[in-house]
């Protein structure tokens, strides 16, 4: 008697469940696998389809070995370079011990005598890197994850084919998803100027190489001849992403040793696409000293140890003393980290979360607000920015540390996609970033937690529905 295809369904359907009961808890967060386990329970051939598209991080071999390559290479460059003619590099305690581990964590350790400009202005930084272009002598290297066809990438775009015609060499690194318009309007002009035009991280069925198609380049870095460099949250696209709320970004323009550790992470980034390395006489060079800062790089993604930006972070929360500011877009963090941000408070600590009253991505503002009861209750003070949408991404701890990036606080940021951060252990440096965050409490309303209790039972469905939905990351 043969058995009906009802029966080899029903078969099917308990093998999966079964066989994803043993495979999915594996290396992952408990909450995560309940969550992935209940949706595979509930339709098990659609779940198991999601899972291998989503559910494990994961990058082709051709990709792990380039990794692997750049990543010696890189070391290979910074022990040669940094070695001999680096300034010598003293931090105390408690800031020597973030370091060491920030190296361990993303293999840049601290480099002294630079200079730290911060730049608020969205305009202005774009004027900037175009006049930094534009006195470009030898190289111009951008990496961003949107370089958009609209004015403001038209002109960013102008400027490199400008330095390409001179005899300047220019790579311009692009997010293939996120840069898609770009890498196909930008792109041509860009190449028949004789600049180097990349997608990073491209999809396709078909392509050996390809990437998981939520797994992005989210890295925004600039660097001019081995001198200047760019790092922090503004991509290079008009600041509109919500209608009558232009973004607010910040971003770091610095000069001296630490453009080495940056133009190491992009030239790492284009030998994974590309497997092919800069030409000698335009291979890093150390930049010297230009100030007194001291700072570090701290990459992270796949390629990396993961969620090494999750670690540094919980890390300095766990030991503040003082007062720490997390200013991000998007908040929706995992349970390690809420327990940082409690610990902080219960140290002592003020923690201060800055976040914009309007977002651009609904189930992400729903479940960010999913947790603001539970911080209000530990003692957090929220503070929702009204007059522009806050995409800034940065933290200071104890007036003594600063961190600049495109790092966002949620599990895709600590997960998934390729992120940077600029340290700076420097007393003036954090001071000026204390007056930003200063203006956005002006300009913030603090939630009340007696406010926040009286939402209606519809919000707080929404809400945790969208936590659901997040954690499946």
């Amino acid at each position: 008697m043969k058995p009906s295809w009802a029966l080899v369904y029903l078969i099917s359907e308990w093998t999966i469940r079964l066989g994803m009961l043993i495979y999915v808890p594996q290396r992952r967060a408990a909450a995560a696998a309940r969550a992935w386990l209940v949706f595979i329970f509930l339709v098990p051939w659609a779940g198991l389809a999601v899972y291998l598209l989503i559910g494990r991080i994961w990058l082709p071999s051709v990709r792990r070995r380039r990794r692997e390559v750049a990543d010696e290479r890189v070391r290979s460059i910074l022990r040669e370079i940094e070695g001999p003619a680096a300034a010598p590099c003293t931090l105390e305690p408690p800031d020597l011990h973030v370091a060491r581990l920030a190296e361990r964590l993303g293999g840049f350790g601290p480099l002294a005598g630079n200079q730290i400009e911060l730049l608020p202005d969205y305009d202005g930084v774009i004027d900037r890197l175009i006049a930094d272009i534009d006195a470009a002598r030898s190289h111009v290297h951008l990496l961003f994850y949107i370089f958009a066809p609209d004015q403001t990438g038209r002109r960013v775009a102008e400027a490199v084919e400008r330095a390409a015609r001179r005899g300047v060499a220019c790579r311009v690194l692009m997010d293939a998803l996120g840069s898609a318009a770009g890498l196909r309007r930008l792109g041509p002009g860009l190449r028949a100027a004789g600049a180097e035009v990349i997608a990073t991280l491209p999809v396709g069925l078909f392509r050996g190489s390809a990437a998981r198609a939520d797994l992005r380049n989210h890295r925004k870095i600039a660097c001019v001849d081995g001198e200047i460099g760019y790092v922090g949250s503004q991509n290079i696209v008009g600041p509109v992403f919500i209608r009558d709320r232009p973004n607010e970004e910040l971003m770091a323009r610095v000069r001296g040793p630490i453009v080495l550790q940056l133009e190491a992470v992009l030239l790492a980034d284009r030998f994974e696409e590309t497997g092919q390395r800069p030409p000698p006489e335009q291979a890093p060079r150390y930049p010297g000293p230009e100030g007194s800062s001291v700072a570090q790089v701290l990459p992270s993604g796949p390629g990396y140890r993961h969620e090494n930006h999750q670690a540094l972070l919980c890390s300095l929360l766990s030991g503040a003393n003082e007062r720490v500011v997390i200013t991000t877009p998007y908040f929706v963090p995992d349970e390690p980290f809420l327990l940082a941000l409690e610990t902080a408070v219960v140290r002592g600590a003020e923690v201060h979360l800055i976040v914009p009253e309007r977002s651009n991505k609904a189930v992400t503002k729903w479940a960010q607000r999913s947790h603001y009861e539970r911080l209000l209750e530990a003692g957090v003070h929220i503070h929702l920015y009204a007059p522009r949408f806050l995409h800034a991404k940065h933290v200071t701890v104890d007036r003594r540390i600063a961190i600049i990036g495109s790092v966002n606080i949620d599990i895709r940021s600590f997960e998934l996609d390729c992120e940077i951060s600029l340290l700076v252990y420097d007393r003036a440096v954090v001071a000026a970033l204390e007056a930003i965050e200063t203006a956005h409490f002006a300009a913030s309303r603090e939630l009340a937690a007696a406010d926040w209790d009286r939402r209606p039972l519809v919000s707080r469905v929404v809400e945790n529905t969208a936590r659901l939905a997040d954690t499946l990351l």
